[in-house]
């Protein structure tokens, strides 16, 4: 049974950092501290109307047990609630959202950070799977995104060729976005044509950044009083898939479809393709696609369509020019929040209402959904 919550939650605001493969000269502090600073900005409210902060990292890409306590100053969380989620941003977005629309708090901070730059990010992948029967066959990201692939590929009646299309969308768009770290579409012929997970090549695969995003929500009472558009949340969906990969679906993402139910059932939206804006999140090409049509906006196995469809999809670039590990969808969350928002860079006139979408867990196993929407 869906409850509506009885407190309209909003975004007022949010922040990122420039999103690049490596931060050498910054650590994580400095990311955070900018994020922050950014999502406060020009709203009117301190650290001190903060609330509660949730926070999502890993402790294992930073190298470090309980590693948030860390940077707790740079978060603002002195002397107040913060709890940690280690699954991307949009998981922490969800249970901030609970919290303030349950009447327990009225402003929340919700951040998401990581520096895969310094951390093998391969090891951290495998570091999910089950020790004894996964691991040890050499099972990692990069051959299951291949797995996934063939057997797509193969039921679509597409060609490794065909998946060109999407990468090269995406870059091309990753370069117009000022908060991409790429002066161009990559040029590396290696990169467009060799296979590094059959039938995969370096071009399928979403390449990982590090950056820190903030996102500022807050109560209908008090988001009225500090932004002249709030950019309301209205439906939240989440769901989990088998572990072992040999146990999903070959070439669907049936979690995905769950979670974006649950959204739309509680946004009262019947027809998800009447969003303006999309942005989701995915590890390749083929996980992509695979997205888009688990969330409604392509027919099975046609999730090509779905960019020349009337929903804009991923016009910041999306995930595979820029892959923040735990931040990722909440990245995607704020391109949308800032574009219905109409904020300076972000313009998208016309636009009032966005799906959003996130992943995690080995070979994309978790997914979350957030619709969002502005007065018209």
């Amino acid at each position: 049974m869906t409850h509506t919550p009885s407190r309209r939650v909003a975004v007022v605001n949010s922040a990122q950092t420039v999103l690049t493969p490596a931060w050498s000269d910054r650590q994580h502090v400095d990311l955070i501290s900018e994020a922050v600073d950014g999502a406060l900005k020009g709203t009117g409210l301190r650290i001190e109307d903060v609330d509660f902060v949730i926070d999502s990292g890993s402790d294992f890409l930073d190298g470090r047990s309980i590693s948030n306590c860390g940077f707790l100053g740079a978060m603002g969380a002195h002397h107040k609630e913060e709890s940690r989620v280690e699954e991307d941003g949009l998981w922490s977005l969800s249970y901030a959202h609970d919290k303030i629309a349950g009447g327990s708090a009225k402003v929340g901070l919700v951040i998401a950070y990581s520096k895969p730059s310094e951390s093998d990010v391969r090891n951290f992948w495998t570091g999910l799977l089950e020790p004894f029967l996964q691991r040890p066959v050499g099972l990692d990201q990069f051959s299951a995104a291949g797995l996934y692939a063939q057997r797509y590929l193969a039921t679509a009646g597409l060609k490794v060729d065909d998946l060109s299309a999407v990468s090269r969308r995406a870059w091309e768009l990753a370069v117009a976005n000022p908060y991409v770290d790429v002066a161009e579409v990559p040029t590396d012929q290696a990169f467009w044509n060799d296979a590094v997970s059959t039938p995969l090549r370096a071009s399928d695969l979403a390449r990982p950044v590090d950056g820190a995003v903030a996102v500022l929500l807050a109560g209908a009472d008090v988001a009225d009083q500090v932004t002249s558009t709030p950019v309301w949340l209205t439906g939240l969906g989440s769901a989990i898939d088998q572990h072992f990969l040999a146990a999903r679906e070959p070439d669907t993402l049936p979690a995905c479809e769950a979670a974006a139910r649950t959204a739309l059932r509680m946004a009262g939206v019947d027809d998800v393709r009447s969003f303006d804006l999309a942005e989701v999140s995915a590890t390749s090409t083929v996980g992509e696609l695979m997205v888009l049509e688990a969330l409604g906006l392509a027919d099975p196995h046609r999730g090509l369509d779905a960019y020349a469809g009337a929903t804009a999809v991923n016009q910041s670039g999306g995930a595979l020019p820029a892959d923040v590990i735990m931040a990722t969808g909440l990245v995607r969350l704020h391109e949308a929040a800032s574009r219905l928002a109409n904020r300076t860079g972000y313009e998208s006139p016309g636009a009032t209402s966005a799906l959003v979408h996130g992943t995690g867990g080995f070979a994309m196993q978790n997914h979350c959904v957030v619709t969002m929407e502005v007065a018209s």
